[in-house]
């Protein structure tokens, strides 16, 4: 049945409006440091059909979430914005990786395949915290690209970002954009006594004398600190972060940078308090 007239200017004007935001997504400042092609070429197979999150994070939402935090990706040097985002990409990939030894392009191209915690082994409610009081019946497992865990993080993310987490955590795995600002806002959030992953990737951290005494460095092991340090840190050789290194290891090239010091926390003691 051919178009009427009318109908066919709301159609383009809704298929103008979806390529506005592409665009305006792709002005984002971090669109600046990483292509759509160089994303794709990083995340090779999270849209695998064999990948939960098949078709959930798109660089559209990664970048739009990116505005709300205009200052990641964008500080320091080129080579400081390149190592910053290089080091996120590579933690939300450990967070949701579906790599495995002899997997296709190899281990550490299978980010982004999973969107909520597999097997959870408990539902992340710590009901001492009264600031941030679990709503029953509802769990606050790892959901996302940084697997937000616990009804704190998902409280404070929430008020932030301006959604209900504690009501609605679901939300998180339901909602590429929400989920991608959730990732950011853990990693621009600092959160005492522990600093912001940004501050730390950017030089800005300036370690306290409880972070000297913890043997806690500057680099992209205390960012691994910073979100698992509590499960991963202050064990040599532990499998978990040498994931996390291979990772930025495999993204720092692509992005022709160094990867920095410091690139575990096998010797550093932990914050305790995981994302």
């Amino acid at each position: 049945m051919a178009l009427s007239f009318s109908s066919l200017s709301v159609f383009l004007s809704t298929f103008l409006f979806c390529l506005s935001l592409g665009a305006e997504a792709r002005r984002s400042p971090v669109s600046s440091v990483v292509s759509e092609e160089l994303f794709d070429s990083i995340f090779l197979h999270k849209d695998n059909a064999a990948c939960p999150a098949k078709n959930f994070y798109t660089y559209d939402s990664f970048t739009m979430a990116s505005r709300s935090f205009p200052r990641f990706g964008s500080s320091g040097s080129l080579t400081t914005r390149k190592r910053e985002v290089a080091a996120f990409l590579a933690q939300i990939s450990h967070e949701t990786t579906g790599g495995w030894a002899t997997a296709p392009d190899g281990p550490y191209a299978w980010g982004l395949c999973f969107k909520e915690e597999v097997s959870p082994q408990s539902d992340y409610c710590d009901s001492t915290n009264q600031q941030w009081p679990c709503y029953p019946g509802k769990t606050y497992k790892g959901r996302g690209p940084i697997q937000l865990s616990w009804n704190y993080n998902y409280g404070a993310a929430g008020k932030a970002l301006g959604f209900d987490g504690l009501r609605n955590p679901d939300i998180v795995s339901n909602n590429s954009l929400i989920a991608f600002k959730t990732a950011l806002w853990f990693w621009m959030t600092e959160q005492k006594p522990k600093p912001s992953c940004h501050n730390v990737m950017i030089g800005k951290y300036v370690a306290t004398e409880a972070d000297l005494a913890a043997n806690r460095s500057a680099g992209y092991g205390l960012v691994t600190n910073i979100i698992n340090g509590g499960l991963e840190c202050g064990i040599p050789g532990d499998s978990r972060v040498n994931n996390r290194i291979e990772y930025f290891k495999r993204y720092a090239t692509l992005f022709n940078v160094d990867t920095g010091p410091n690139l575990d926390c096998a010797y550093q003691n932990s914050f305790q308090t995981v994302s």
